[in-house]
């Protein structure tokens, strides 16, 4: 059965992909952006993969434009059925380099666009007690790094308010349901877009994956009730390691988390565009420029969305050993 599915930041990168997986499962798919062509290519991407697309040019830092893109969904595609978050923007700098406007936009859109998205979304879904929200977030909302703190401000403060909702929606023993899915580093065009202050080029810190792999996560998320989903081995050592020794990540990531985000001997071209307040209509696409060292796999996100048949298997050959055992006894 086809759903209404509302996916913001989806003119690139991991919107752009999520959009397109709920696409090839022929969904209605709204699709929230800034940038037209970007919006445009997209809409084209879920298309030919089977979805009905519908562009809604937004910017999620505005409330007003985000509830009314989604009152026209519901005009035009019918109720929905889940609402993804994904947009972003950030800044590539140490913390004294930010200015307070760049600090406060990319709060407003990194973290407030996802407040407005879950608002407009309850507005719809606890009336009719049915509904998913899927918070697109990252390991950088437990473990911070250097050079990205209003990115990974916002992210744990996405995790925050989510936390909260999910506690209130529990206490009215609501259906509706909100997940976060915390993804590694991604292969898409932030690194070529997000401004920066950086000497050379902004690069995802190994290991690397490819939009799609999120994307399946996404998917995966907005049909499972599981309150967090973990992608990658990176994420997985990131926030589990700082959970067990967060001393040791600070000064870790003190010494190597500042060459580990530049890719070496390649200078910041001074005429480089940025989308912190404007799209960047030449960089709306899926992927970035690190298809060499990126995945398009995880096995853990595998085992993780196939964990009740591993854990049935798991049981089932302990059963067997524990037969085999019994009968070797007896056979004594």
């Amino acid at each position: 059965m086809s759903r209404t599915v509302v996916v913001t930041g989806a003119s690139g990168g991991i919107g752009r992909a999520t959009a397109t997986a709920f696409g090839e499962r022929g969904d209605r798919v709204a699709l929230l952006a800034r940038g037209a062509t970007g919006l445009a290519g997209a809409a084209d991407d879920v298309r030919k993969a089977g979805g009905t697309a519908l562009e809604l040019p937004t910017d999620v830092s505005d409330p007003d434009e985000v509830f009314a893109a989604a009152e026209r969904v519901e005009q035009e595609l019918g109720p929905i059925d889940v609402w993804v978050n994904v947009a972003f923007t950030s800044v590539f700098a140490p913390f004294d380099q930010i200015s307070p406007a760049e600090y406060r936009h990319v709060t407003e859109v990194s973290y407030l666009g996802f407040v407005y998205g879950t608002m407009a979304a309850l507005q719809r879904m606890k009336p009719r007690n049915h509904g998913t929200i899927v918070q697109v977030g990252s390991a950088l909302a437990y473990r911070a790094i250097p050079l990205q703190s209003p990115y990974c401000g916002a992210k744990f403060a996405i995790r925050g308010f989510t936390d909260s909702v999910r506690t209130e929606l529990l206490h009215e023993k609501s259906p509706v349901w909100i997940t976060m899915v915390q993804l590694p580093a991604v292969n898409t065009p932030q690194f070529d877009w997000c401004r920066t202050r950086l000497p050379n080029h902004p690069q995802p810190v190994p290991p690397i994956y490819q939009p799609e792999v999120a994307a399946e996560a996404v998917h995966f998320a907005a049909h499972h009730r599981r309150r967090e989903l973990w992608v990658g081995w990176g994420a997985v050592k990131a926030i589990a390691g700082n959970q067990v020794a967060p001393g040791f990540a600070d000064r870790y990531l003190a010494k190597q988390g500042y060459e580990s985000q530049q890719v070496e001997n390649r200078p910041v071209d001074d005429d480089r565009p940025d989308n912190l307040f404007a799209p960047v209509p030449s960089q709306a696409r899926t992927r970035g420029d690190f298809d060499a060292g990126a995945k398009g796999r995880s096995r853990l996100l595998w085992a993780s969305m196939h964990r009740a048949a591993l854990g049935g298997a798991a049981l089932a050959a302990g059963a067997v050993g524990l037969a085999g055992a019994l009968a070797a006894r007896r056979g004594r």
